[in-house]
């Protein structure tokens, strides 16, 4: 699947993209509403910061995902470090804008508050605020400054000095991704904990339906192993992953993976708050996987709860290894029969 260009914006204007349509129809939720702007020619002007958004709807866009949109913008002269999305989870999940990163780590995103974009827009544009920021200060569901409670294993906000990384392997399954090459044989046991490769370089390829342990769902994955990978942090994955499949997960094998017990992988969210990671045993991310293939259950229900910041967590790492303790669900979403989540 290819997406068309954004229109060019005029200087300081900041793009306003939907990527949610039904019969060819751009859908908004109640965002409009809830931003308090003023039409003003192709675009809005919000209130209060006098920040201008320029409206990019074509259902060409339908389905696009935040990390794809930075290879979607004009090249030809200076932009805005950052856009707003509104995608399926604004318009049928009340969730609010996506702010994807076009400048520091381009394609990651993170959710923010509707009723807040003007100001956080303005903080952004005029330095008073940095995407790392908003990076470091998500909660577990990869809203800004939000109320779900810290992550145990917190999103890097930064990245070492900017590198190029070529695009990831398309497929619609999930990927595993060995980022660290400083221990084989632990790169060897891993593969081996999760049932060894095929000759087409796949975990779980081959699975008996009758011999899977429903508790610990094997995970089916391409592997890369590939060390131009070297290093990659969770934020940079998004940017990378092609449009034309709908793939499921990232997995990154970092260092943590072989200096911990359990041999934890990295997950990366590629939908919700794109380069948001939840951090998981090994034996756990297959059932990850195949939850949020069906969409039975969300990124966020995966991402471990700072004990500091609850009395109870989701899930918590500690010497006795992973245990499970009290989630704390929020609601379900209201999708749409048409529009499933994260396609």
């Amino acid at each position: 699947m290819s997406f068309p260009e954004f229109p060019q914006p005029a200087p300081g204007e900041v793009l306003f993209v939907c990527t949610c349509y039904e019969d060819g129809r751009a859908l908004w939720g109640g965002l409009l509403d809830e931003i308090a702007a003023r039409r003003e020619d192709d675009g809005l002007v919000l209130e209060g910061s006098g920040v201008r958004l320029r409206m990019v709807e074509d259902s060409a866009w339908d389905h696009l995902h935040g990390g794809n949109i930075p290879a979607l913008v004009p090249g030809s002269s200076p932009v805005p470090p950052v856009a707003v999305m509104a995608d399926i989870p604004v318009v049928y999940g009340g969730d609010g804008p996506l702010l994807v990163d076009l400048a520091a780590i381009p394609g990651r995103g993170v959710r923010i508050p509707s009723t807040r974009l003007g100001e956080i827009l303005a903080d952004l544009l005029g330095g008073a605020l940095a995407f790392d920021d908003l990076v470091r200060d998500m909660d577990r569901y990869g809203m800004y400054q939000g109320d779900g409670g810290r992550p145990a294993f917190p999103t890097p906000a930064s990245a070492p000095p900017r590198r190029s990384f070529p695009p990831l392997p398309s497929t619609g399954a999930a990927l595993l991704v060995r980022t660290c090459f400083d221990d084989e044989a632990g790169w060897q046991a891993l593969l081996g904990e999760l049932g060894g490769t095929d000759p087409d370089g796949w975990v779980g390829a081959d699975l008996d339906l009758d011999e899977i342990d429903v508790e610990h769902f094997p995970l089916t994955a391409l592997v890369v192993d590939n060390s131009a990978f070297e290093g990659l942090q969770p934020g940079q994955v998004p940017v990378l992953v092609p449009p034309d499949e709908h793939t499921t997960l990232v997995a990154l094998a970092d260092a943590r993976t072989f200096t911990e017990p359990e041999l934890p992988l990295t997950v990366v969210d590629l939908y919700d708050s794109p380069g948001r990671q939840a951090v998981l045993p090994c034996r756990e991310v297959g059932s990850m996987a195949c939850n949020l293939e069906i969409a039975n259950m969300d990124f966020y229900e995966f991402v471990a709860e700072d004990q500091r910041s609850c009395q109870h967590s989701a899930v918590h790492y500690g010497d006795e290894g992973w245990q499970a303790l009290q989630p704390h669900p929020r609601p379900p979403r209201a999708y749409g029969p048409a529009d499933p989540p994260r396609r």
